[in-house]
């Protein structure tokens, strides 16, 4: 049973052209909203073939989605302690390909906010893993609630998606919402030595559709 969905409208349309530090380039026109839940300012970057949204008259299929939460550290700055950055960068390329959304959600670390994930990653330093350390500060292992995301496709008129994530939670949750979930598509795999063990730690604990080479 869906759950009723707040109303969501679109509030600008802009084209940006976005360029990746590889080189990589492409466009997107990017959505903001009034009416999200949350009061924050999440984004909706229609790409390939949605550039323009299905609201602006653009077709196709089936859109790939995918709902990224904000990593400072990881998109912007390219910390190594995360998948964070090289995720965006692939679901970008993968999602202008096949035409979709990529909805960047203002969830840092998990949802506990920036200061806090840096708290977490000292816990971290001293052995405790990336879940761990989030309980012992006081909150959830994963705070996110996916209901912005839902209330931003609707703004769109999408109904019907494929999500880009390992992340199961994410399409139980946008399911109950309301958007019919056609597959779940994996991410590529992006292991360092230096992300290993928060790697890890997503395989075994939160039920992430990976397999990680050398880790059960």
């Amino acid at each position: 049973m869906s759950e009723t969905l707040p109303v969501a409208t679109v509030r600008t349309r802009v084209t940006v052209p976005l360029r990746f530090p590889d080189g990589y380039v492409t466009t997107a026109r990017v959505h903001t909203f009034d009416g999200l839940v949350d009061g924050r300012e999440h984004l909706a970057f229609a790409l390939g073939d949605r550039v323009g949204g299905p609201d602006d008259g653009a077709g196709g299929g089936v859109p790939l989605v995918r709902p990224h939460s904000e990593c400072l550290t990881g998109d912007v700055f390219g910390s190594q302690r995360c998948d964070c950055g090289p995720q965006l960068r692939e679901a970008v390329e993968r999602i202008a390909e096949t035409g979709g959304y990529l909805l960047y959600l203002r969830q840092e670390g998990r949802g506990i906010g920036l200061y806090a994930k840096l708290d977490a990653y000292a816990l971290q330093d001293a052995g405790l893993d990336t879940f761990e350390a989030n309980l012992a500060l006081g909150h959830a292992e994963d705070e996110r609630d996916y209901t912005v995301a839902a209330q931003m496709l609707a703004a769109l008129g999408v109904e019907k998606i494929a999500v880009l994530s390992n992340n199961p939670e994410k399409t139980v949750q946008l399911g109950r919402l309301g958007l019919t979930v056609t597959e779940q598509v994996p991410t590529g795999i992006f292991l360092s030595p230096a992300n290993a063990d928060y790697l890890a730690a997503k395989a075994s604990r939160a039920a992430r559709a990976v397999d990680l080479p050398g880790v059960r």
